[in-house]
């Protein structure tokens, strides 16, 4: 047997024995509750080259081989301007992985920088997703799978607060609105950033970032982009301190919404006041 298959075998391994309670469970977990996956779904698992996407490939992977539903994985890698260093660095990875990945071509970190100027970043998620939605339509896919995580969903909560006024959340299974018959799933809702971050380090592995040029000339001034990630990620650092239940609180927050105590909310794009049930009433 050669060292790298040695290797990976043990990486796989290590998924559920060492981190079975931190990483498999969770993610089995989140497959079942939130019906992520079905009998018949082929789904495109997008990685980026970073820690969250790479794992949830391999997760992917060794659910497949124990599931009693019959589903199929393409292992999508989406180009958009890579370095040389970065773009064999994914190939690497995937290689010691033994994940077969498919790669294509794109040019959206020039498009997106020339056309959003100083702040890049939103546009850039937004063209990624759809080339990645559009590529794996024509693959035959149904579903693409994002890496992402449980903290990603709690600070994105306490972001949507804090910085834009507003109670939202992140879900795990969403329709495509421009790709009929498409939808994005987060089978890694469930696992925590932390867990992900030993899993990488005790097995040795090395990642990516954020690889586009703009965030890789960033100073790390407080007009940063992520600075307010950043942020959040510092408070409920310093909030755990004293409650250590703090993060699941927040996480489980978003599934215990009581709306009859708030005074205004959206759904479906239309906005609702409680002043609706006096009005009735008054009627």
């Amino acid at each position: 047997m050669s060292k790298e298959l040695e290797r990976c075998q043990q990486i796989e391994r290590s998924l559920i024995t060492t981190y079975r309670k931190t990483i498999w469970s969770p993610f089995v977990l989140a497959v079942k509750k939130y019906r992520l996956i079905e009998k018949g779904d082929k789904i495109a698992v997008c990685i980026s080259g970073g820690k969250d996407s790479m794992l949830l490939a391999k997760l992917m992977q060794e659910l497949q081989r124990h599931s009693e539903t019959p589903f199929e994985l393409v292992f999508l890698v989406m180009n958009p301007g890579y370095n040389e260093i970065n773009r064999k660095k994914i190939e690497e990875n995937a290689e010691l992985l033994q994940v077969p990945i498919t790669v294509f071509e794109s040019n959206i970190f020039a498009t997106s920088e020339a056309a959003a100027g100083d702040n890049p970043c939103y546009l850039c998620a937004r063209m990624r997703r759809g080339h990645l939605y559009a590529k794996a339509r024509e693959l035959g896919c149904n579903k693409i799978a994002l890496g992402h995580h449980k903290s990603d969903v709690i600070e994105t909560t306490v972001m949507g607060m804090l910085y834009g006024g507003q109670l939202q959340g992140m879900l795990p299974r969403i329709e495509s609105t421009n790709f009929a018959g498409m939808e994005l799933i987060r089978p890694l809702y469930c696992v925590l950033e932390r867990d992900i971050l030993r899993w990488k380090e005790q097995n040795g592995l090395e990642f990516i970032a954020c690889a586009c040029k703009f965030t890789q000339n960033l100073t790390g001034g407080d007009d940063a982009p992520f600075s307010a990630r950043k942020k959040v990620k510092e408070l409920i650092a310093e909030l755990k301190k004293d409650n250590p239940n703090v993060e699941n609180n927040i996480f489980q927050s978003i599934h215990n919404v009581q709306l009859d105590t708030l005074a205004e909310y959206k759904t479906d794009g239309q906005k609702h006041s409680f002043l609706e049930k006096f009005e009735k009433t008054e009627k």
